[in-house]
């Protein structure tokens, strides 16, 4: 299924503590021309078990406004559109994912936990699950270095290539592109077979400043580490088997390490690129 051409950027909002998804996830719709679709689940259950019934609906009222005025002021122009929905939060996003051009939710307290990340973890859990790429924010904001995007040359890899590639023109960035490899491998080679691949995704990015980096080691390691000056690591949801329901290995290493903001790439083989990037502009915002 073709991902709609007015296809929005959906947050996934629980508390006060997504605040900051708000912020960078509006810069995101923005810089692709989309609008931001604010949503908040409701527990019934929860709101009986408190001392009133309305207390907890007062507050969902809150955040969701809360949260529609920070995108407001994050991006005056942006088209904000905001819901509560009595439901579960996980099977909500995922359904609604299948129609969504980004989804962005808040790592959970994962980054620089330093605790075994349990499975269910929503942020990993929709990693898995979602129909579009999705975007896991760190509470602490991220410095402004590279876009940073892992490759390991399977067909998954190839599309978070493009998708990194469209991200650091539209954050007017740099663009810098890893593959890690076997210590007995030939670096010469591999760092050929990288420049194909960027020469093939450049298209009309080509004035993106890019960098291809070969390194020797662990994949998950080698990226979690470029990642500590990165503004936003990308990276396929599971590079040699992109199937439903699955998540490699790396991509769950650099959710559960990563300080900077994560973009797990996944959705997009039967989802052409349709609408307003489909015909990118660099003179839009990040």
């Amino acid at each position: 299924m073709a991902v709609p051409a007015d296809a929005a950027v959906l947050v996934g909002l629980g508390s006060t503590l997504d605040l900051p998804v708000v912020e960078q996830a509006a810069q995101e719709a923005a810089g692709h021309r989309r609008a931001l679709h604010l949503l908040h689940t409701f527990d019934w259950q929860a709101a009986f078990a408190a001392d009133t019934v309305a207390a907890p609906r007062d507050e969902a009222e809150k955040l969701i406004t809360m949260a529609a005025q920070l995108a407001h002021q994050t991006e005056p122009e942006l088209t904000v559109r905001s819901e509560i929905v009595e439901s579960a939060m996980l099977p909500t996003l995922i359904r609604r994912s299948e129609t969504a051009f980004l989804l962005a939710v808040g790592d959970s307290g994962m980054a620089g936990s330093g605790q075994c990340v349990p499975a269910e973890t929503p942020a990993v859990q929709l990693a898995a699950r979602a129909g579009c790429p999705l975007l896991v924010v760190r509470r602490e904001p991220p410095p402004q270095g590279p876009v940073l995007v892992g490759v390991d040359g399977s067909p998954s890899s190839h599309l978070a290539l493009r998708w990194a590639l469209q991200c650091a023109a539209r954050r007017d960035g740099r663009l810098l592109a890893l593959r890690a490899v076997e210590y007995d491998e030939d670096t010469d080679a591999v760092a050929e077979q990288l420049n194909e691949a960027l020469t093939q995704h450049v298209g009309s990015h080509g004035s993106v400043p890019v960098e291809c980096r070969v390194v020797r080691g662990d994949p998950a390691d080698v990226l979690i580490d470029a990642s500590r000056s990165a503004q936003v690591a990308l990276v396929a949801a599971r590079g040699d088997e992109p199937g439903r329901a699955m998540l490699g290995a790396v991509a769950q290493s650099l959710l559960y390490h990563s300080p900077a903001p994560v973009v797990v790439v996944r959705g997009l083989a039967d989802k052409p690129l349709t609408g307003p990037d489909a015909h990118p502009k660099r003179d839009q915002r990040p």
